[in-house]
């Protein structure tokens, strides 16, 4: 295995981050500064970052997290500012927020110690859906508009790819997308003259906010991290590590952007049904309430 995926397995960092640690000169190898994150090195590897002996590998674990207004999408801030990470005070392993939701905006994020399958999760060659729930501004949304936004807007950085977009009443849309740009809905929106009043992520592959409150988290079990999985790819996602723990998953609920299944039923579903709509996914369930910050 590579050293830089060895030590985002063994919880030190997010995968880029220890390519960075390694480079930098801080990893050492049975002793001997390595600065090549491609080093090959096996599971029992004597390795050392700033001189501290890293651990084996850590149990995978996942997390859904309703994530407020005004929390930042990072595992920490310089500033002092609140994190997602800080919303799942009771976990020792190191969680890295997957994917992003900017300050602004609130909804279902995921935290996880996972590397390959936050990669895969959150890569745009993997299109996984990730759905929206927007308040905006500028009117009535014509159809003109919803038709730009389902064929591809075009950006700064190049044309979007086709969305799935609905009314949810006047000046409410819902909009799913699979690129993960910075910003992406948002600017979208701008673009076809309806800048954005307030936005939720109400949906992340197979997995839905329905049940979560504000602020709380809820550790996912085998079941659902496995249906996770499969809507990242399945084996490509599978090449990391396997054993996510525990969780009680919750009923079908609502439409997503992607597909899912109740209990008992199927936990994805295959292309070709896919192609005729977002069938049910799989709510985030139960949910654990922070204890309120004191600031």
């Amino acid at each position: 295995m590579r050293l830089a995926k060895h030590l985002a397995h063994c919880g030190v960092a997010s995968r880029r981050a220890c390519e960075t640690l390694v480079a930098e000169g801080r990893v050492t190898l049975a002793g001997r500064v390595v600065r090549d994150p491609a080093r090959d090195v096996s599971a029992d590897a004597e390795v050392a970052v700033d001189g501290r002996p890293v651990q084996g590998f850590e149990q995978a674990v996942v997390y859904a997290l309703h994530k407020p207004v005004g929390v930042l999408s990072t595992a920490s801030d310089p500033h002092g500012r609140a994190t997602v990470v800080e919303l799942v005070p009771g976990e020792r392993r190191r969680l890295y927020p997957v994917g992003r939701l900017d300050m602004d905006s609130s909804g279902l994020i995921l935290l996880s110690n996972d590397g390959p399958l936050a990669h895969a999760l959150t890569h745009p060659s993997f299109e996984v859906r990730k759905t929206y729930e927007a308040r905006v501004g500028g009117g009535r949304v014509s159809e003109r508009s919803l038709r730009t936004l389902r064929e591809g807007v075009r950006l700064e950085d190049g044309r979007t790819a086709p969305a799935r977009v609905e009314r949810l009443g006047e000046g409410r849309l819902r909009i799913t997308i699979h690129e993960g740009r910075n910003r992406q809905v948002r600017r979208m929106l701008d673009a076809v003259g309806h800048p954005v009043l307030e936005l939720r992520r109400v949906a992340f592959g197979p997995l839905r906010l329905d049940g979560l409150a504000e602020g709380a988290h809820r550790r996912l079990g085998e079941a659902e991290v496995a249906a996770l999985r499969a809507a990242a790819g399945g084996s490509r996602a599978a090449a990391g590590r396997s054993g996510s723990a525990g969780g009680r998953s919750g009923s079908a609920g609502g439409r997503s952007g992607s597909a899912g299944g109740g209990p008992g039923g199927p936990l994805w579903e295959n292309r070709a049904r896919e192609r005729s709509g977002p069938p049910p996914a799989r709510p985030a369930g139960r949910d654990h309430r922070p204890a309120k910050r004191g600031r």
